[in-house]
């Protein structure tokens, strides 16, 4: 039975060929890779940026509200916060209860913010030539699809 595919290999193959997971992740390595070697020589990876960014819009940030708006788990929230506070990018305080932990951007972290802009920019600007505003249009809508299904605070 030479040539005949039996359905294993077909599967096998459709998944290769089809699966979003595969090309999520592959598209998701080669972009914070770019965005990452911009970021180096500031000491910062692009998560750490969009953590920054996303307690600096919130003013005084709950842990758990950062992860539900960047789609983080808390094992990986809590040691990018760990290196963060380390730097002095972030401080963590108690709420007004406090028992609520949350977090709030240092003025070093903004500074950092302010300081790495030109570089994001770049890495932006390669990011959109590499894919093409028509794919970073399609990112966007896709990314707008999930917060309003899901209810997430727009950042």
């Amino acid at each position: 039975m030479v040539g005949k595919a039996t359905t294993r290999d077909i599967s096998i193959e459709l998944i290769a060929k089809e699966c979003i997971a595969v090309r999520l992740r592959v598209l998701t390595r080669a972009v914070t890779k770019l965005y990452n070697k911009a970021l180096r020589p500031y000491g910062l990876t692009v998560s750490q940026m969009n953590i920054l960014v996303a307690v600096s819009c919130f003013g005084d940030a709950k842990p758990q509200e950062v992860c539900r708006v960047l789609h983080l788990d808390k094992s990986s929230l809590s040691r990018d916060v760990e290196r963060m506070h380390a730097q002095g990018w972030l401080e963590s305080f108690s709420g007004e209860d406090g028992r609520t932990g949350l977090l709030r951007i240092s003025p070093t972290g903004t500074k950092l913010l302010k300081k790495t802009f030109p570089a994001w920019q770049r890495a932006q600007e390669q990011v959109t030539a590499l894919l093409g505003e028509r794919e970073i249009g399609v990112l966007g809508r896709a990314v707008a699809t999930l917060r309003a299904k899901n209810r997430t605070t727009q950042i």
